[in-house]
């Protein structure tokens, strides 16, 4: 008899027999349980009851009458807290949990065996705890999109709902700080008050939401205005990135942490500081040249590290530049924690772990869902650079894993999209071992779109496969599609090398998928906007390969690319607003329009 749960347990014993619980109408919450809990038990019953036709009632305490489905108990033994047991046999239901959050991972097990067997499940035994107590996830929501409520919402409840225990949202610039209008006046940020609703909402599902600014590198959409130049590295760059590392930066950056992080409950802080490209280059360049570049980023996080450790937070930061000089890394301080980021299939998390391991620095392993400058996502790259995370942050001793979800090159890629990595992320971080080969299609089905045929999950890995297609265009961190949608000039040299025989077997795979994507059935609040969000997909990805063929052979004609891509332009308008705010749309459609302009240059 084959059990399928998502993600896959530590261990289960099934056995042969089948209960009966046609008759069980009652779960039994442990004694003085949160509300959090007690909240989600009762979403759990309600599901429960819809699958069972009846309803499911929530006790305090055992019933005198009736039968009970499964009564659970915190705290028995030396199990995790996150950790738990569920028995379900003619003599015991139980679910004994090691804390609150095992009990709610353990319930949402039980409504997922009831949807699969319905009132006559097998009797079995799980015990389950995850691989890494951290696990989480980060949105771009500075690279254009920024993410209405409603979506944050539901996207919190989906990953919940898959064991992901941390949220960020990564943010340069929007986030509304009341002094500094002129930087995020156009992005849509998020506000005090909804970060504090968004905060709860997330602790009452066990998710943290982690304050994320970027405080070092990055600082673009800051720099770029003249009231904030005198704080760039290289002021008199046309486009400076990188804060100076002195003392007028860390006072500007305290300012900002004192109006946006006692929003947070989190106790947790991401100060980001990665790809500090232009650092040494300009007025700390006599400092750098005294010692080294790295040494001098070194001290400026150390000043940053004193800082939130005065504002009670403690400091993750990504681990690329330090990383420079490996040496350095004994020298942070101890209770520092590291984002050991890379988004390759290949990347060397095997010898860049061991350095913060060695050291005795925390680290989480930070891969990602390769969907970025892609259009359709990047499926193969994904998952084995998904894999590659999860294999070494164990053997190294990594404490999390934050899988990342980037917005380059205007985020042209719909939600649905990332579905595949957040999956993969979740199986993968919960317990590798067990989830190598989990079905990922049939969970992504159930748990995104409710489609009962099973198609869009297979659909969506299918779809991160078109530029297999292409080989010959591919580059590091994007796709082909992705390159040849977003360059404002037609692509040269990315499709120099593709042959005809490529561009008929992409187009052959896209008439596959689309017929795949008329036979889905979803049945999810949002299913209407899914089908649209796909079907812009397969779209953008056509006009992508038309405008390879353009250039790689002029079989197509400018006239006809123009007119696809501007029906593509109001098609990405229309589903950017059914899940995202307006901010950043102007920004990320004008790389569209101005593909466009090229287009009619061209045909004139």
């Amino acid at each position: 008899m084959t059990v399928n749960l998502f993600p896959a347990p530590r261990t289960i014993s099934v056995q042969k027999s089948r209960l009966d619980l046609s008759r069980a109408t009652w779960i039994v919450l442990p004694q003085g349980c949160s509300r959090r809990l007690r909240e989600r038990v009762q979403e759990s019953a309600a599901t429960i009851g819809r699958t069972l036709n009846r309803q499911l009632r929530v006790a305090q305490a055992a019933p005198q009458s009736g039968e009970v489905l499964l009564e659970i108990r915190l705290g028995a033994g030396k199990r995790p807290e996150q950790g738990f047991e569920l028995i379900l046999s003619e003599a015991k239901r139980q679910l004994t949990a090691g804390g609150e959050a095992g009990a709610f991972y353990g319930i949402l097990a039980v409504v997922q065996l009831i949807e699969q067997f319905g009132s006559t499940p097998p009797a079995l035994t799980i015990s389950d705890a995850p691989d890494f107590p951290a696990r989480g996830v980060m949105m771009d929501v500075s690279r254009c999109k920024m993410p209405t409520m409603a979506t944050c919402k539901q996207l919190v409840d989906r990953l919940a709902g898959m064991r992901l225990n941390q949220l960020q949202l990564y943010t340069e610039h929007t986030f509304a700080f009341s002094a500094h209008q002129a930087v995020w006046h156009d992005a849509s940020p998020m506000t005090h008050e909804e970060i504090q609703e968004l905060d709860q909402y997330c602790a009452d599902r066990f998710v943290e939401l982690v304050p994320n600014f970027n405080s070092f590198g990055h600082f673009e959409r800051w720099l770029k205005h003249p009231e904030y130049r005198h704080l760039a590295e290289c002021p008199e760059n046309p486009r400076p990135g990188c804060l100076a590392p002195n003392n007028a930066s860390i006072k500007f950056l305290e300012g900002l942490y004192d109006e946006m992080l006692p929003n947070f409950s989190s106790s947790t802080f991401n100060v980001g500081c990665d790809e500090t490209f232009e650092l040494g280059k300009g007025r700390s360049k006599a400092r750098a040249a005294k010692s080294s570049t790295t040494a001098v980023y070194l001290d400026f996080i150390t000043k940053i590290h004193a800082l939130c450790a005065k504002k009670g937070r403690r400091m993750q930061f990504w681990g690329d530049i330090i990383l420079h000089q490996p040496e350095l890394v004994k020298e942070l301080p101890q209770d520092i924690l590291a984002l050991n980021w890379g988004y390759g299939a290949d990347h060397p998390y095997a010898k860049e772990c061991p350095v913060f391991a060695e050291a005795g620095i925390e680290f989480h392993v930070c891969p990602g869902t390769s969907t970025w400058n892609s259009v359709t996502g990047r499926t193969d790259n994904c998952l084995a650079n998904l894999e590659n995370a999860a294999r070494n942050g164990l053997k190294y001793g990594a404490t999390g894993y934050l899988n990342t979800d980037w917005g380059d090159g205007g985020h042209h890629q719909t939600l649905p999209v990332s579905y595949v990595g957040f999956a993969a992320g979740a199986a993968y971080s919960w317990n590798l071992k067990n989830n190598r080969n989990v079905d990922l299609a049939g969970a992504i089905s159930r748990h995104f779109f409710q489609d009962p045929t099973g198609t869009l999950g297979q659909f969506c890995l299918d779809l991160g496969r078109t530029p297999n297609r292409l080989q010959g265009a591919q580059r590091f961190n994007c796709s082909p599609i992705g390159l040849m949608m977003q360059r404002q000039r037609l692509p040269g040299g990315v499709v120099s090398k593709l042959t005809r025989a490529q561009f008929n077997r992409a187009e052959a795979w896209l008439d596959k998928l689309t017929t795949d994507l008329h036979s889905a059935r979803p049945v999810g609040p949002d299913a209407p906007l899914v089908m649209h969000e796909l079907s812009h997909a397969l779209a953008m990805s056509r006009h992508a390969i038309n405008r390879g063929r353009f250039r790689r052979f002029g079989d197509v004609g400018a006239d006809q690319l123009r007119q696809e891509l501007q029906g593509l332009i109001m098609s990405h308008d229309e589903q950017w607003l059914a899940r995202n705010r307006r901010g950043g749309l102007h920004e990320s459609s004008s790389i569209l329009r101005e593909s466009a302009r090229i287009l009619e240059e061209t045909a004139e």
